[in-house]
């Protein structure tokens, strides 16, 4: 049987989900970053089925970006019909990188990167609440399981359909969706620059990711890498931490 769930059973309860969700809202409709990736071209598909083509709007937000993923995000959108608009975060990044470091800040690494998916988070929130759309975000469950995620950036949305989808899945339910083969066949990135791959800033494969959360047999040094990974990340899978007061104040 394998540890795949079938795609098109997957496909059919993830729409009924979706519509559900988004009436429950009191929402008409979704908005979702497009990056040309895997994730969000199986989760663009997925909420123009649920809902309509006319009432989902994918946003492509360059923000030092390479004109490819701009091109496979305009390929995704052509292909469903989606309607497609272009706010290029650019030279806000800049400004408020400038702004930071003439504080005598050094961003470096991830502190700077992760100033773009918080951008685009802010973004898509703007867009949402104008239409009465809900913010939907294309997080996987390996990438959720590994922490593989910005914390109040590509994490910070309304809805996650497929969080609960292994890469496989993704994969599968992306080819029983008709997504496009060469958007399926791209070494999955978060683009936060240039040649930056998934797995090689994980350190670990997806099919490996797969094998351990569907079956938990790894070997003894994935196994480490990926509960290691878990537990340093356990914070950005929860709300923020609330003080409660005692009693005896």
């Amino acid at each position: 049987m394998g540890i795949y769930r079938d795609a098109g059973r997957i496909t059919e309860y993830l729409t009924g989900w979706i519509k559900e969700n988004v009436l429950a809202a009191g929402a008409v409709g979704a908005v979702l970053g497009i990056s040309g990736g895997i994730d969000s071209a199986v989760l663009a598909a997925l909420l123009a089925r649920a809902l309509g083509k006319d009432n989902v709007i994918g946003l492509i937000m360059p923000c030092h970006s390479l004109q490819i993923d701009e091109q496979y995000a305009l390929m995704l959108a052509s292909k469903l019909g989606i309607r497609h608009i272009k706010i290029d975060l650019t030279s806000t990044y800049d400004t408020l990188f400038n702004e930071i470091t003439s504080k005598e800040i050094d961003l470096k690494g991830l502190s700077s990167s992760n100033i773009k998916p918080r951008l685009r988070m802010t973004t898509l929130y703007a867009v949402a609440q104008n239409y009465n759309y809900l913010v939907c975000g294309g997080s996987n469950k390996d990438e959720i399981t590994f922490g593989y995620f910005t914390k109040y950036g590509d994490s910070g949305v309304d809805m996650m359909p497929i969080s609960d989808l292994l890469k496989g899945e993704v994969r599968a339910v992306a080819e029983y969706l008709g997504v496009p083969r060469e958007i399926i066949d791209r070494p999955p990135t978060a683009a936060l620059w240039e040649g930056q791959t998934d797995e090689d800033e994980m350190g670990i494969t997806y099919d490996a990711l797969d094998n351990y959360i569907a079956s938990g047999k790894a070997t003894d040094e994935e196994t480490e890498k990926i509960e290691r990974a878990a537990a340093r990340s356990a914070h950005k899978r929860k709300f923020a931490l609330m003080a409660k007061l005692p009693d005896t104040l």
